[in-house]
Order: structure tokens, then sequence, then C-alpha cells
């Protein structure tokens, strides 16, 4: 098998530079709309084993990639707990108003019930990947715990006191969401994926004096039980600035993916030999060739010689064309 993103991660060494993309399997390829089409509502798509397997698998099929990651949502986790989630044409998820009660109840089995369809799809693409790794992922306890609350993105109104004011509501949910956490992954795991990434889409929004309470702490008690697993274990962080350090010294993931704002010479100065991943501004794949060939470059020479696995600092834009992800993949694979 071609372990060569596991082997980056667990040994801090590989032969090349293994390279996959966030949402490389999404809006951005022909054949995925074709099934959004057909599939308008998400969730259900999320649950439809063989589309799963249809759609994880579409990237690969198309590029010289070294992972597959599994097409799920991290919102599958609300779902599992009996709160309603939709997707809204141009405005994203929506969930619905937080039944405490009904959530610190739910019993394990019936959430696993739930997300049995996600479970056979991921075994599913397990007997179709032969040769690559299977990466399996979650949203961190604060991101998920912010969708809950919120009821939607946070991108355009955000309020941390509104979040926070109900201390006991906060703290068990929080509690619940971790024990939710866990199980799922336990399920990734058995299925087939061999590596997890944890999402902290919104770590960015928390304030600098809240992030040991809300982001390192309920992260690292999740990272802390997939190491039980002997699973390699990618955190991201995003948007968190500085912080990554303090972030890598609490919660010690085996990599750290970077979002683009972080500067690469400094962050791989400051982390003393952690694998990385990721950094490249997703809208760079916009641009002109010139630009694009650039920027992959300077990420590849800055971390020559170092544990680096190429990913964007994001996921893949819709707008991106798939020939710019084939040309990028063609800088990444001559470079030595």
């Amino acid at each position: 098998m071609n372990d060569t993103l596991k082997t980056c991660i667990e040994e801090k060494k590989t032969s090349y530079t293994p390279i996959w993309f966030m949402r490389q399997a999404g809006r951005y390829l022909p054949e995925f709309r074709e099934i959004r089409k057909k599939n308008p509502n998400f969730i259900k798509l999320c649950l439809n084993s063989n589309l799963v397997n249809e759609i994880t698998l579409q990237p690969l099929k198309r590029f010289d990639l070294d992972a597959a990651i599994i097409f799920s949502d991290i919102l599958m986790i609300p779902y599992g707990l009996g709160q309603k989630v939709e997707f809204k044409k141009g405005f994203g998820p929506i969930l619905e108003n937080i039944n405490l009660d009904k959530i610190i109840n739910t019993d394990p089995v019936d959430f696993v019930q739930k997300l049995l369809s996600v479970y056979k799809g991921i075994e599913k693409v397990k007997s179709n990947l032969k040769e690559k790794n299977l990466i399996g992922f979650t949203g961190a306890p604060w991101t998920l715990l912010l969708y809950m609350l919120n009821k939607k993105s946070p991108k355009n109104n955000f309020d941390f006191n509104k979040i926070n004011k109900d201390k006991y509501l906060v703290n068990r949910l929080l509690k619940k969401i971790e024990e939710m956490i866990c199980l799922h992954v336990d399920k990734q795991i058995e299925a087939g994926v061999n590596v997890i990434q944890i999402f902290d889409s919104w770590a960015g929004l928390l304030p600098k004096n809240e992030l040991p309470n809300y982001c390192y702490i309920p992260t690292l008690k999740v990272v802390e039980h997939i190491k039980s697993k002997k699973i390699p274990i990618i955190c991201f962080p995003k948007g968190i600035g500085e912080n990554y350090v303090d972030f890598c010294l609490t919660v010690k993931p085996d990599c750290i993916s970077i979002d683009y704002e972080v500067d690469p010479k400094w962050i791989k100065e400051k982390l003393n030999g952690i694998p990385i991943q990721g950094g490249l501004d997703p809208k760079i794949l916009l641009e002109d060739k010139d630009k694009i060939k650039k920027s992959t470059e300077n990420y590849l020479s800055i971390f020559k010689d170092y544990p680096y696995i190429f990913n964007l600092g994001h996921g893949v834009l819709p707008e991106t064309k798939p020939e710019t992800i084939e040309y990028l993949i063609k800088i990444v694979r001559e470079k030595k």
C-alpha cells in the first residue's frame, strides 16, 4: 500500500511530498455537480452510501492524489444528536433550536444508527481504494458547539458573550459533543479510515483568553482518545494565527494543518519538527499559471527536507477549474 501520507506524519519523513486537498470531492468537479443536481437534500446525500463512495472516489479517478477524504460533513454530528440540519442554497446550514435534554439523552446506539450509512459509505470506499490512505474527519468540539448554538454559520453574526452566557448549557453540551465525536471517529476507524483530521473551522473567532477552554482542552480530549486507537491525527484550528504554537504545545497533534494567513517560514521554525500540512491560499488557484507555480514552489522550497503534506489553507473553491488542480499536482510531483 502507498502509505506516503501516513509515513510522513508518523515517521516524519517521506521520499516525496504527499498531496491531497480539502474539499477535493466537491462543487468544482462537473461530475459532482451532476450528482448534486439530482440530490438537492445535502444531508440525504451524505447518508447515501453508494453516492458517498462514488463522490469520494471522483477526484482520485481524475488526479494523482495520495489520499481520499470521505465525502461527508461536520454537521452530521448535530444531525446524529437529533438536531435538525438543513442546507439552504446560497445561505449554508440552518439548524433548529436546541433541545438540551433531547441531545444530552441521545443514546449512543441511536446516534450510530442514524449515521450508519456514513460508515457503510466508508466501507465501500475502503474496498475500492487499494493503494491510498483514507482520511476520516470530524468537526472540533468548539466549531460544533458554535453551529449548534448559533444555528447557522457564524460568518456574519457572531457574539461570543451570547454563546458563553449560559455556562451550564455550554458545559453539558460540550461534554456530549466530545463524547459523540469520539464515538463517530471510532466508527469511522472501524469502517476503514486510517488517518483522522479534526476541523476547527471557527477557532479563529475565539478571544485569545478563551482558546484554552473552548479550543485546546476539548480538542486535546478527542486527540488523546484517537491516539489510543493508534491512528494519526491532523488538526486544523483555522484562523488562530500565532496561537498555532500554543495549540501544538497543548494538544500535541501528530500533524498540524495551517491556513493561508500563517507565515510558513515562521511556523516551520516554531514547530520543531511537527509535520505540517497545507497553507496555500485557495484563491491563488483562480490566478494565472505563473502565480500558481510561484506560490506553490515557495511552499515546497520552504518545507524542503521537512515533513510536509501539500494542501491548501482551506477547501478548494467551487470556481476552481479541474485543469488547475491537475497543473498544481504536476508542479508538486515534479519538484524534487
